[in-house]
């Protein structure tokens, strides 16, 4: 089955493609916008390399979309280790409610394709605003860590969340990927 592309009100949300790179690079390279994400991007080369990787993965591991907004890429959600969720947003595009437009059509589509008995998040303490959206869209506190990865040469901390598979969207098997 082919990855298909999701409407919203205001998005689409397209399977990411290797020509998205140069648009996806507009936020890799803003480091206050990579604060919570990863390291920044210095050369577009590097964004291409990670779309690469990404699309080198097959799709019941990593399905990435990119969000468009009339026709601009402006930010990427998705899988990108079933079952783990990451998303970002162009900072010019911050506070408009678009991310929770995109999750709210892409999760149950998730849930509805592919055998997850859940999705997780892992996300920085000090991202507020991507906790509150995870927890208004469902998604619960697990657990915490100390020093969990190293972005921009700083250790950060993790805030585990976790969103279980509504009973009413149980249209493939389920496997456990804890």
């Amino acid at each position: 089955m082919g990855i298909e592309t999701l409407q919203t009100p205001r998005l689409t949300l397209c399977p990411m493609r290797a020509e998205h790179a140069p648009a996806l690079h507009a936020f890799f390279s803003d480091p206050q916008a990579m604060r919570f994400f990863g390291d920044t991007h210095t050369d577009p080369a590097q964004t291409e390399r990670w779309v690469a990787g990404t699309l080198a993965e097959p799709p019941e591991r990593c399905r990435e979309y990119v969000l468009l907004q009339d026709g601009v890429a402006i930010g990427k959600a998705g899988l990108w280790a079933a079952p783990e969720l990451g998303f970002f947003l162009r900072r010019d595009r911050w506070g408009q409610g678009l991310m929770r437009e995109a999750l709210t059509a892409l999760i149950p589509h998730l849930f509805a394709t592919l055998p997850l008995d859940h999705i997780r998040a892992d996300v920085d303490p000090r991202n507020a605003a991507s906790l509150a959206l995870l927890r208004h869209l469902g998604f619960v506190e697990t657990h915490r860590a100390s020093r969990t990865i190293q972005i921009g040469g700083e250790w950060t901390d993790s805030v585990y969340l976790r969103l279980s598979r509504p009973d009413q969207t149980r249209s493939v098997p389920l496997l456990d990927r804890t």
